[in-house]
């Protein structure tokens, strides 16, 4: 699984997760609502910088979003 495409699953799961639409998420992490939505549907990737801002609005560690990314890929591998 390509790591954009995963990246982008783990964030709609966890945008949902928290109850928040793309709109709030977007508010929380000072980004553009149409950039979480490119995210999301894998055709944009996020910087450093922007996975910082993402999970400090999702209340989570950059650390542990890239972990579930990474768990992801895994799986579709298997």
């Amino acid at each position: 699984m390509d790591p954009g495409i995963a990246f982008g699953q783990v964030l709609r799961e966890l945008r949902k997760e928290a109850g928040l639409s793309q709109e709030q998420l977007a508010f929380e992490a000072g980004i553009e609502r149409n950039f979480v939505s490119l995210i999301e549907r894998g055709v944009n990737q996020p910087t450093i910088r922007v996975i910082f801002k993402l999970s400090a609005a999702l209340q989570i560690l950059p650390s542990k979003m890239l972990k579930l990314v990474e768990e992801k890929i895994l799986h579709a591998h298997l």
